[in-house]
């Protein structure tokens, strides 16, 4: 029975062990990405919808909040994503989360 308990805590352990060296290889590819540093409008949502603002930059995280269509909202940066759309972080108020960049117009991009 030793010996299985032994075997248990040397599975835990390397499973820490990866968990851990996982997080660090991940680390760096959460933080790169683009400045933006300027305004845009929510684009792209219906008018009875809302574009949400995520913990993380990823459809499945916590939602945090969400936008009207036509809001304005400050840009800080965005990051590439390899397959489907970059995100955004944005700010509006008290609100600052993460969102699809396929919605945002740049405030420069607009025809007004």
């Amino acid at each position: 029975m030793r010996k299985q308990h032994e075997q248990l805590l040397v599975a835990a352990l390397a499973g820490l062990v990866i968990v851990g060296a996982a997080a660090f290889v991940v680390q760096p590819a959460m933080a790169a990405g683009y400045q933006v540093e300027q305004q845009a409008q929510v684009t792209g949502v219906a008018k009875w919808d809302r574009l949400n603002i995520r913990k993380w930059p990823a459809s499945y995280s916590q939602k945090t909040g969400s936008l009207k269509p036509h809001t304005y909202v400050w840009v800080e940066r965005c990051i590439e994503a390899s397959q489907g759309s970059d995100w955004c972080l944005v700010e509006r108020g008290n609100q600052m989360g993460w969102v699809n960049s396929a919605y945002l117009t740049l405030a420069g991009d607009l025809d007004i």
